[in-house]
């Protein structure tokens, strides 16, 4: 089961934190069809946030075909974002784990590491459609 958390300098709304984190989840294959989403009552429980919070996140993902919801059992799991890639995360993962731990040595701190992968990260895909 998933485990939400939201960080307060993320510039996005709390709702949108936790619809990211159900997506990047089925697009890595973490959350499979038939899972079951944390109710709404454990989510504000966990988060200390408003339960119209949870709700809105949910409706978002559900309205995408995502996930269902079965009044008095939960919000599951329909559809999966993950794909043949799937399968090259692993080596890719221990390589941005090097990287990341090399970027630490380096003396940056995860704003830092963040700034630098986000702009790296755009430049490339600017240079790819140009």
């Amino acid at each position: 089961m998933i485990e939400f958390h939201l960080d307060p300098g993320s510039g996005l709304p709390p709702y949108q934190q936790l619809v990211r984190q159900v997506r990047h989840a089925l697009r890595l294959g973490l959350l499979k069809e038939r899972d079951r989403l944390p109710t709404v009552k454990e989510v504000v429980a966990q988060l200390a946030i408003n339960p119209n919070t949870v709700l809105k996140a949910y409706r978002e993902l559900e309205h995408e075909g995502l996930v269902a919801a079965r009044p008095g059992v939960g919000t599951f799991v329909t559809a999966t974002l993950a794909d043949t890639s799937l399968a090259a995360h692993g080596p890719l993962r221990t390589e941005l784990r090097r990287w990341l731990a090399k970027a630490r040595r380096a003396g940056l701190d995860d704003e830092s590491i963040e700034a630098l992968f986000m702009s790296t990260f755009r430049a490339a895909g600017q240079e790819e459609t140009a």
